[in-house]
């Protein structure tokens, strides 16, 4: 197994006095059992059990103290409870409602044992009435692969190290990172993809495994859907809609049907809150908080852009191409941004925007603004010169405007070029710093920024 981030945010976890049942959050096929099997391997016990086996799911029975449900789970894992610490990994938790229940027993009676739990499905769970105990649990959330840890996978453990440490001295090493780029936003970052790949190094060959991804989460729209329109209406997202990446949208008429804005509306839901896609809001805020348009057309972010070049057959243009900002009119390489942004965190219910200028007539957008170390920066992803991005000069000439809250003095274009930063004043007169970020780089965007932000 290749090295994920989220292992140091387990082993945070594990060495935290304030520790709580911690809920893997995630779509499935992420990663999710796999990690926690490889974070096992510090632990003296380790009981696992999933509960999509219903004799697994019996032994959580509602009136069962956690003493008599430990001894019961050691029996099940025919293991032994050896001196030191025990780590208990309940996986696909949605199956079992007083399972979810016991979580808060851990916590409350046995703080000593370390209790992970995970599910793809959790929200339909939450819809029957049953939640997850109220400041008895911490969350974590599970993310396709970014593009630092599919250096991990391709055996760059020195390039990752270097962008982790010294990010801006890379431009020597720009055209290799590219290229490796590139690679990465043909395939993505789905685990079992980018395992295969760099064990067999044949991107044709990935089209099996790309496949039964895609069938996978069709299928699973059987047990997303509540009504027969409902589960039509996430078959005609799940159909069409990853062509769409990138893009704003409408819900009304989407990919060619006949449903209504609230029906498709709640279907788009329903598959963001199982990971599968992120509804992206504008902002016409230029200060935090971050304040998002929930009546605007949001766009469309999937989980993962190697998902979306299979299902929207578009392999072939993105394996050719030069610039990823050549593809798609730009918005497949805003698709690759987005997903890189959320990795940044692995905290579950991190969210991205965009903005757009409040004023009648106008066209102003920056693609994202994020909240970096209680700044807001806003983020533009385009090639071109300094003097062209007018969307970017109007962000900050508002910000200048804006009462309550900072000036921009720091701005962001992710580009295929190598890194860099320029002093930029736009047409009205105002300046800001604008650092010349390359794709490969959004994974250390915490670490590039912290200088200019701690002036």
């Amino acid at each position: 197994m290749f090295k994920r981030q989220i292992q140091a945010s387990l082993q945070r976890w594990a060495a935290s006095p304030f520790r709580k049942p911690l809920v893997i959050r995630g779509a499935r096929q992420t990663g999710k059992t796999t990690v926690v099997n490889e974070f096992a391997k510090e632990f003296e016990t380790y009981l696992y059990v999933n509960l999509e086996n219903p004799h697994a799911a019996a032994l959580f029975d509602a009136s069962k103290g956690i003493t008599d449900l430990l001894s019961d789970l050691l029996l099940y894992c025919n293991k032994e409870k050896k001196d030191g610490r025990i780590l208990v990994f309940i996986d696909e938790i949605q199956n079992s409602p007083a399972a979810v229940q016991k979580l808060r027993y851990f916590y409350e009676e046995c703080p000593e044992i370390f209790v992970i739990a995970a599910g793809s499905l959790l929200e339909r769970l939450l819809a029957s009435g049953i939640s997850f105990p109220v400041g008895r649990v911490e969350y974590l959330a599970m993310h396709p692969c970014s593009f630092l840890e599919f250096l991990n996978a391709m055996g760059e453990e020195s390039l990752y190290d270097r962008i982790k440490t010294r990010p801006a001295s890379l431009n020597a090493f720009h055209d290799r990172l590219m290229t490796l780029l590139n690679r990465y936003a043909l395939i993505g970052g789905m685990p079992e993809v980018v395992a295969r790949y760099a064990a067999t190094k044949d991107v044709v060959g990935l089209s099996s495994v790309l496949l039964s991804l895609i069938e996978g989460y069709r299928d699973d729209s059987e047990k997303y859907a509540s009504s027969k329109s409902e589960k039509e209406c996430i078959r005609t997202i799940l159909r069409q809609g990853w062509g769409m990446a990138g893009s704003t949208i409408s819900f009304s008429g989407f990919g060619g049907s006949n449903y209504g804005s609230r029906d498709m509306g709640e279907s788009f839901r329903l598959l963001e809150k199982a990971m599968l896609l992120e509804l992206v809001y504008p902002t016409v805020n230029t200060g935090l908080p971050i304040i998002t348009e929930s009546r605007k057309s949001p766009k469309l972010l999937w989980l993962d852009i190697g998902l979306v070049n299979f299902a929207a057959g578009n392999q072939r243009e993105v394996f050719g191409a030069k610039d990823i900002l050549d593809v798609w009119k730009g918005h497949l390489a805003e698709q690759l941004v987005g997903q890189e942004l959320l990795t940044l965190s692995d905290a579950y219910g991190s969210v991205r925007a965009f903005w757009v200028r409040n004023a009648k007539g106008s066209e102003a957008e920056v693609d994202f603004v994020c909240n970096i170390q209680s700044t807001l920066i806003p983020i533009e992803v385009k090639a071109g010169v300094n003097s062209k991005l007018r969307s970017l000069h109007s962000f900050v000439d508002q910000s200048h405007k804006t009462q309550n809250s900072a000036p921009c003095r720091l701005a962001v274009r992710i580009w295929s070029g190598p890194y860099s930063s320029d002093m930029v004043t736009t047409p009205s007169g105002n300046s800001f710093i604008l650092l010349n970020i390359p794709f490969y780089l959004i994974g250390a965007l915490d670490l590039i920024l912290e200088p200019y932000l701690n002036e």
